[in-house]
């Protein structure tokens, strides 16, 4: 049985290989990516083992920590990325326990992520092989750490599996647990001001990471070439244990949620609610622009972005702290947040999928369709880019700044709303289709998508010429007029690029609506 789940595992790998070239095309780029990182590490691990063992020792903690680490939450926050072997389509077959546990922990093995895992711990256990034992040692070691990293990732798949069918839970837990990534930026920056400080802070960290399940495994084989072969032998040993324990609680939920697997369970609602409905006007505009309105706040396909952006601007900015204030770069945060929140519509009716047939069966016009959707967007675009275009200036003193970064961060965002309507409106890819997890990648889509996204960079590019030349000759110190030429070209410009973006884009719809309409319904 456990060979047949395997060959199982391989024959839906197979298949979606021959969906699409492009899905072979991204699995041979990631396979590259991965061996060359692997040849990266083996180097380093080789010379660092030879040359400084308590580094070489570091490192492997730290690394292996953040593996197990990645292993135990990327499952949980991106349910649904991957469901081949889901166990609840096993309900129906009396497969005994263990051989459905190790045919699962296995077949999650089967992939560019496990392949590479695997592969890590060998040679990391490989690099001590100037001390015969470390290697002996590090070898179960290693086997263990790999089955810590996949227990933990069907565990943490197995104890949502009930919460999962609750659609509440979907729409918030995929959110909900990617903002501790907001944390990402404090923490490089704690972490390095802390090394500035203290050049052993790493080498601290590595030894409490060694104590905990996170790290145990992989200390083992510096430990023993160190020679400390007792407090290695202790640490695999409470590595077994932890993974005793994990696998016991895996085997228990999995067995609940085979006997009762989950189901969706639905919800009423009184009468007489109108939500964003009762705020617009009752007009085809107004109709669009609620319902596009209630996506972005109850869909986490559209959501999430609400999420992404700030955590984006936290990075940049503790990225380039200095520990003497906030420099320059700063000023930046108003036109990206602008940008890419303009950029969030450039697929809105794809992610509309079958639901797009109500607009044409309704009869709303194409300028309608457009300027609802851009007007939704705006209704929190506009106020996220004032506040990202006149905070920072404000913050690190430089007030004069303003009407360059104002008229710019306008410009970037009315033009690339009237961009995106014409984008959605003539271009469609696939898309997570609706209550599916928003980090999905549908098979056979990223080449498509990739290249739909970089026309788009670049056309927003060209039409963004006109505002970046004031607001360049601003910065080169040509006079402060420039910015606010900046500034009145960004709202003049970008409006009229915003309007006639809507004329297009409904245009376009107006001709080609029930094609693309026929194209979202395929795009699953």
């Amino acid at each position: 049985m456990v060979a047949h789940l395997l060959r199982l595992k391989l024959i839906l790998l197979r298949n979606s290989l021959k969906r699409s070239p492009w899905q072979i095309v991204g699995i041979a780029f990631g396979a590259l990516y991965g061996l060359g990182i692997l040849g990266l590490m083996l180097a380093g691990l080789f010379f660092l083992t030879f040359n400084d063992p308590e580094l070489a020792r570091t490192v492997v903690v730290l690394g292996g920590s953040a593996a197990v680490l990645g292993w135990a939450i990327v499952p949980v926050v991106a349910t649904g990325v991957d469901m081949t072997l889901d166990p609840a389509r096993f309900v129906t077959f009396a497969i005994p326990m263990r051989q459905m546990i190790l045919g699962l922990a296995l077949g999650s093995l089967i992939g560019i992520p496990g392949i590479i895992t695997l592969a890590s711990a060998l040679i990391q256990a490989a690099a001590w092989w100037q001390h015969p034992m470390a290697v002996l040692a590090g070898i179960p070691a290693a086997a263990v750490a790999v089955l810590t990293c996949v227990v933990l990732a069907r565990l943490g798949v197995a104890a949502t599996t009930s919460l999962a069918s609750s659609r509440r839970f979907k729409d918030v837990s995929g959110i909900v647990l990617i903002i501790p990534l907001m944390f990402i930026g404090p923490l490089i920056g704690f972490v390095a001001t802390t090394a500035a400080v203290s050049g052993d802070v790493l080498g601290r960290l590595a030894g409490i990471l060694a104590w905990t399940p996170l790290g145990s495994a992989w200390a083992v084989p510096g430990d023993i070439a160190l020679g400390s072969a007792g407090t290695g032998l202790l640490r695999l040993l409470l590595s077994i244990l932890f993974l005793a324990l994990i696998t016991w609680a895996w085997q228990a939920l999995l067995a609940r949620a085979l006997v009762t697997p989950a189901h969706n369970a639905t919800a009423s609602r009184g009468a007489g609610k109108l939500g964003f409905f009762a705020r617009f006007p009752a007009t085809p505009t107004g109709a669009v622009a609620a319902r596009a309105l209630t996506y972005w706040v109850r869909d986490p396909r559209y959501s999430v972005s609400l999420i992404i952006v700030p955590v984006l601007a936290v990075v940049l900015i503790f990225a380039v702290q200095t520990g003497e204030g906030l420099p320059p770069v700063v000023l930046g945060i108003g036109p990206l947040v602008a940008f890419l929140l303009a950029f969030g519509i450039s697929a809105d009716i794809s992610y509309d999928n079958t639901a797009f047939a109500l607009h044409l069966s309704t009869g709303v016009p194409g300028t309608a369709d457009r300027a609802g959707r851009a007007l939704a967007c705006a209704v929190f675009a506009l106020p996220a880019t004032l506040i990202a275009a006149v905070v920072p200036p404000l913050v690190i003193g430089m007030p004069h700044a303003i009407p360059a970064l104002l008229g710019l961060s306008l410009g970037l965002l009315l033009s690339g709303l009237g961009l995106s309507s014409v984008f959605s409106a003539r271009y469609t890819y696939n898309v997570p289709l609706p209550g599916e997890n928003a980090f999905k990648t549908p098979p056979g889509s990223t080449g498509r998508t990739m290249l739909v996204q970089f026309i788009w960079l670049a056309v927003q590019f060209v039409i963004a010429l006109p505002l970046l030349v004031p607001a360049a000759l601003y910065a080169f110190g040509l006079g402060e007029v420039w910015g606010w030429v900046t500034l009145v070209l960004g709202v003049v410009y970008g409006s009229a690029a915003l309007v006639a973006g809507i004329r297009i884009g409904g245009r376009w719809l107006d001709r080609r609506g029930p094609e693309v309409l026929l194209a979202v319904t395929v795009n699953k």
